[in-house]
């Protein structure tokens, strides 16, 4: 289904927990890349890691789901997220310089 700006949403969210030098942003790239989401993750200076991430509301709040999980290999403590209106800045999900 094509987005509209009816159904596309932006989650913007901090990950707190053992979640850099784990894997925890390639994890996020795979899920938000198979969900079909466009937006970005970086690692922050202050240890958390932060997502901003476009598509539909269902699939938003999956990988919200998965990033209260991450990979085998960290510790979520807490997500703290928002949804805003979608801004359609994006093409693709990306990686980001840590930030």
């Amino acid at each position: 289904m094509p987005m509209t700006e009816q159904n596309t949403q932006r989650l913007h969210a901090h990950v707190e927990g053992h979640v850099q030098g784990v894997g925890f942003r390639y994890f996020v790239l795979r899920e938000a890349q198979a969900l079909a989401l466009t937006g970005w993750v970086r690692n922050r200076f202050d240890g958390r890691v932060e997502v901003v991430a476009e598509g539909g509301l269902t699939d938003l709040n999956r990988l919200l789901a998965e990033l209260r999980k991450g990979p085998l290999s960290s510790e979520v403590w807490a997500v703290d997220y928002k949804f805003e209106t979608a801004r359609g800045d994006f093409d693709r999900f990306n990686l980001l310089m840590t930030g």
